[in-house]
């Protein structure tokens, strides 16, 4: 059966207090309403609206895709009326209507709730909890068949003991959800146009409303301040590092490791505290990552280690390879094979070939760096003339003396060394040894200066 998915995404969020519009908030650095896309990308539905309003122009900016068409709620006037703006585009023969405001909603209870749906019947999404104030209450008959859902504000004492919460996840047959919000009425404490009222609806006209339950309450609690979407952001590195202790990776402290993008590991993988995934990383057998380190958009191979404090972005680092503490791969950076990269190390669109070092204190951009070379603490790449970029090639075997200055563009053949404190500006032969520096002049009888 065909399907149409409403996300409604149009509240302000005042209890936030931010010029940011509540589903802009980040989980995991992904926006609350970006998780909600995702998930509903992965039903393979024939359309994707977004009902917006407050901040609606940087909504659509943000998430703007060929895949979406966003909706204006030009005013808030209830769930019921925010769905009624997405009706002239809804032509599927079922309609899941989501919250841009709950990011953690499962991919498979969706799917269950899916199935219920046909021309007889809707599908309810319902969740147990321990303190159900705030929610819509789910009111059944003696059989237990659900009859009316009954918001919070507008229930009575008894209704109020109901510990089976709405979450507002609802999926119904596309050709009845016209007829039954046309029918709405603003008749209530807070004078909106209810979309829960539908169930009740639905009941009058002979459908059955069958429930799903929701695995627990995080997974359909929405964030309406900063504490919940503090507890969602911890919800979520919950199931991510469990996810990864499954796939048999080692977290020395589950909840000190944070997941902000995608990770596939391989077997033996050890992750030590404070460490940071963003966007996409690729980490395979036998890697070790070690405490408070950052690791963007990156591969490790096999054996590859990453001391503390090491932050990589745009990186390459191959098997049995090593780097840090304190070192920094930026973007482009390619260490090969048993490469070794020391601490306060930075690298820029730089490749060190197999078993290449630069042990400490140096940086290296621009640059290509031949198999076993070693480069001396304190040697630098001048790879920038204030305007524009310049490469720097070492051949195999070559060996820079510490507080060397190689300015760019130059090339060093194989074996080629250069002295300790040079500044080489000219390409150097194959087994020749450069010394760039003035020569050295002692003074005798030199007065140092004193104080007036």
């Amino acid at each position: 059966m065909s399907l149409d998915i409403v996300i409604l995404a149009a509240g302000q969020g005042t209890r936030m207090r931010s010029a940011l519009p509540k589903v802009l908030h980040p989980i995991a650095g992904k926006s609350m309403l970006g998780h909600v896309i995702d998930t509903a990308r992965q039903l393979k539905p024939q359309g994707i609206h977004v009902v917006i309003g407050h901040g609606a122009e940087r909504v659509r900016e943000q998430l703007a895709a060929d895949d979406l068409n966003f909706v204006l709620q030009t005013e808030q006037l209830g769930t019921g009326h925010a769905v009624a703006q997405a009706l002239p585009e809804l032509t599927a023969e079922r309609v899941l209507i989501l919250y841009g405001d709950v990011p953690l909603i499962e991919v498979e209870t969706l799917q269950r709730l899916l199935k219920l749906v046909s021309e007889q019947q809707l599908g309810l999404l319902t969740v147990n909890l321990n303190d159900p104030t705030g929610y819509g209450r789910i009111v059944r008959d003696a059989r237990g068949v659900v009859n009316a859902i009954v918001e919070h504000k507008d229930a009575s004492a008894e209704q109020r003991l109901i510990s089976e919460g709405n979450t507002g996840i609802l999926a119904v047959p596309g050709k009845r959800l016209g007829e039954w919000l046309g029918r709405l009425s603003n008749s209530n404490v807070q004078g909106e146009y209810y979309l829960t009222d539908v169930i009740a609806m639905a009941v009058a006209d002979g459908l059955v409303v069958a429930t799903e339950q929701a695995a627990d309450e995080m997974e359909v609690l929405g964030a309406n301040d900063r504490i919940q979407l503090s507890q969602l952001e911890r919800h979520y590195q919950y199931r991510a590092a469990r996810q990864l202790m499954v796939q048999g990776v080692t977290l020395i402290d589950p909840a000190r490791f944070d997941l902000r993008g995608e990770v596939t590991v391989g077997r033996d993988v050890t992750i030590d505290i404070n460490v940071i995934i963003e966007g996409q990383v690729v980490i395979e057998d036998g890697v070790q990552i070690g405490p408070n380190c950052v690791i963007k958009n990156s591969t490790l191979r096999a054996g590859a280690i990453i001391k503390a404090n090491s932050h990589l972005e745009g990186a390459e680092v191959g098997e049995g390879a090593d780097c840090g503490p304190f070192a920094r791969l930026r973007p482009g950076t390619v260490l090969g094979a048993k490469a070794h990269v020391g601490n306060f190390v930075e690298l820029k669109n730089a490749k060190l070939g197999e078993g290449a070092k630069a042990g400490h204190l140096s940086y290296l951009g621009d640059a290509e760096i031949g198999a076993r070379s070693n480069i001396g603490a304190g040697t630098i790449t001048c790879n920038y003339d204030g305007a524009n970029k310049f490469k720097t090639v070492l051949g195999e075997d070559v060996f820079i003396g510490s507080n060397s200055a190689l300015v760019a563009p130059v090339t060093l053949g194989d074996r080629a060394t250069t002295g300790a404190g040079s500044v080489i500006t000219g390409d150097v032969p194959d087994n020749t040894l450069a010394v760039g520096r003035a020569k050295q002049r002692n003074i005798e009888g030199w007065k140092r200066p004193t104080k007036k």
